[in-house]
């Protein structure tokens, strides 16, 4: 008969350990009433309730109050007084009109941007905009004078101004040279001539590719060389009935 077998060793897998890592989690829910289940970590507990900020609120009750007093300013000084100075060919109320003034309109606000207006006009060469606490406007305009008139080509006549600005509706102004001629547009020069000859009554003058000729009340002066003719130019005096020619190397009278 044999002995008593030995019983075989068997591995038995452990417990789990619910307390050492990689214990499985507990999804079933809450622990029973009554029992001392774990404490809730931080994330888990409900959120403090957030402080409302109240920046949004003073920031609108700000831009609230500026807005009422900038309103309030435009209201309470208003421009009340307007006056114009150094307008010869505007009226007063054309010049209150570019100047933006030709209606209501507040005094803190009124600047050189509204003022900019006055230089659309071809006959204001500059103006000064004064204000004057708490409601009043002075205006002074330098004008533009017609100081010649220029046919174009088209046979148009206007009058143009000393920096070659066309004075639209300039009247009064038959006495004026009258300038003329064809190629390329020598206008600016010949303003500047005129300038030169100011002493001298200058009737026409007259333009072309070669040269430039002058007509005065006895006589005619021409020049090929506009440096040359102001150079020369007392040569009129010495010959004031004569037709002068002027060149770069001296002067030809003609009897």
């Amino acid at each position: 008969m044999s002995g008593p077998q030995r019983p075989l060793n068997r591995r038995v897998p452990a417990a789990p350990d619910t307390d050492g890592p990689g214990a499985p989690l507990d999804v079933a829910g809450p622990a029973p009433s009554g029992g001392a289940g774990p404490d809730p970590s931080p994330s888990d507990a409900e959120p403090a309730p957030r402080r409302r900020s109240r920046r949004p609120l003073w920031a609108a009750l700000a831009a609230a109050f500026v807005v009422g007093a900038g309103v309030g300013a435009w209201f309470a000084l208003p421009v009340k007084t307007v006056t114009v100075s150094g307008n010869a060919r505007l009226s007063e109320a054309r010049v209150r009109t570019l100047a933006g003034l030709d209606g209501r309109f507040g005094w803190l606000y009124y600047g050189a941007w509204r003022a900019r207006g006055l230089l659309d006009s071809s006959w204001v060469q500059s103006a000064a905009v004064t204000r004057t606490f708490p409601d009043r406007v002075a205006i002074a305009v330098t004008e533009r004078t017609p100081r010649a008139r220029w046919q174009r080509r088209t046979g148009e006549v206007v009058a143009v101004a000393r920096d070659g600005t066309i004075l639209p509706g300039a009247t009064g102004t038959g006495g004026l040279p009258l300038i003329s001629g064809w190629g390329p547009d020598r206008v600016p020069e010949v303003l500047a001539l005129l300038d030169t000859l100011g002493r001298y009554t200058v009737q026409t003058v007259t333009y072309t590719p070669s040269g430039v000729r002058v007509k005065l009340k006895t006589g005619s002066v021409w020049s090929g060389d506009l440096n040359a003719l102001v150079k020369y130019a007392g040569s009129i005096s010495m010959y004031p009935d004569r037709d002068i020619y002027i060149y770069p190397w001296g002067v030809s009278v003609q009897e």
